[in-house]
């Protein structure tokens, strides 16, 4: 009976965590790839996230939309 409970209080904790999850990542505004080299950097793909991502410039580290 324990097990049971403690395996539904993760599971419900994983699914509320799961929910928020995508929102904050949404929240980041991203830019165009125009935008970033027009603003000094370059789009380069970064593998460990697996997005592409404005390197130097004015938007160095943003995300590409």
């Amino acid at each position: 009976m324990r097990t049971r409970l403690l395996g539904m209080i993760v599971v419900v904790v994983l699914a509320a965590l799961g929910g928020v999850t995508p929102v904050a990542q949404a929240a980041v505004p991203a830019i165009g790839g125009q935008k970033c080299v027009d603003g000094g950097g370059s789009v380069e793909y970064e593998s460990t996230k697996g997005s592409w991502i404005c390197v130097d410039g004015t938007y160095d580290g943003q995300p590409i939309d």
